[in-house]
């Protein structure tokens, strides 16, 4: 897990940290005053949230970050933000792309306070299906805006909680699982969030591969693998099948997809410790849930509820 502060009113040294911290970087300022700059980073592996406050106006003009740059913008103004030959302003409440991982910005920040989040672009295709290899294109995100309001205020949620409630528990953060599902669980609402060239496939994509033996092979590769990170690529090169024909045979033979039946392996996996648990000690629901992947108690309350019909707390406290 990665974590590190930053303050400092000297422009210089201010360059210098943001140069080593993104990416070579030229920053500026013709208002007199103070230049205080404030930064805290989270982050794991494929993830890192920053949230910075800036207390005057700065001109920045920013080398090709590698990754996948959001932010979120809670007060002030970011101006004349270009990408590309394309400028537009952000204010309180926008949730944007700021760049993609291969070009050069540049812009002005005016007294914003925001969040930055970077994303590996590996993730994104991971999640997207997409399997690296030659010939194959990783995902782009075609557009920085979100395709609607709701879309938006969904990304802006889903970062709020991953900086709140998972980065900032160092240890939920640093378990394998609640790390991997966090991380893959962001990419695909960035991917619901943005337009992209990450299309959905058609019902017959693959269909010849689509058979109960790579099914077969699938699922005894997830309930082999369901206590280690587990991406659907890994998934399908166990099947021996593409990303896409994995897909079609679960959508064929279960009318589910990879990533949904891991995820109720693993509910399964969580249910049987509550059952196991000593409810004399101080065990709780949030760690075993955690230990199988689960970040958000809430949402695994309501998953485990819909799946025993019950609430998970009833499973622990029960007489053995």
């Amino acid at each position: 897990m990665e974590r590190l502060t930053f303050e400092s009113d000297d422009l210089a040294v201010t360059e210098d940290f943001l140069s080593r911290a993104y990416a070579t970087m030229r920053i500026g300022s013709n208002v007199p005053g103070p230049s205080r700059v404030r930064v805290r980073r989270t982050g794991i592996a494929p993830v890192s949230i920053d949230e910075i406050d800036l207390d005057f106006e700065m001109r920045y003009s920013v080398t090709p970050l590698g990754r996948f740059c959001l932010c979120v913008v809670h007060e002030g103004v970011v101006r004349d933000h270009a990408v590309r030959g394309v400028e537009d302003s952000f204010g309180p409440g926008d949730a944007v792309l700021l760049a993609p991982p291969d070009l050069p910005f540049s812009g002005r920040i005016c007294n914003a306070r925001y969040d930055v989040t970077m994303l590996d672009p590996a993730l994104l295709s991971q999640v997207a299906g997409v399997a690296a290899g030659p010939g194959e294109q990783p995902v782009r995100l075609t557009g920085h805006r979100p395709l609607s309001a709701e879309a938006g205020g969904q990304l802006v949620r889903t970062i709020g909680y991953l900086r709140d409630h998972v980065l900032n528990d160092p240890a939920l953060a640093e378990q394998p699982l609640v790390a991997s599902t966090a991380a893959q669980h962001l990419a695909a609402v960035v991917l619901s969030t943005f337009p992209s060239t990450a299309l959905a496939e058609g019902p017959d994509t693959d269909s010849r591969d689509g058979h109960p033996a790579v099914l077969r092979r699938a699922l005894a590769h997830i309930d082999d693998h369901a206590d280690e990170p587990v991406t659907v690529a890994e998934i399908a090169a166990a099947a021996h099948v593409t990303v896409r024909a994995l897909q079609y045979a679960f959508r064929r033979h279960l009318d589910t997809t990879p990533l949904a039946h891991l995820r109720r392996v693993r509910l399964a996996l969580a249910h049987r410790d509550l059952v196991a648990a000593d409810p004399t000690t101080d065990v709780t629901v949030t760690e075993i849930a955690a230990r199988w992947g689960f970040h958000h108690p809430g949402r695994f309350a309501s998953l485990y509820r819909e799946t025993y019909h019950h609430a998970p707390h009833r499973t622990l406290s029960a007489e053995s």
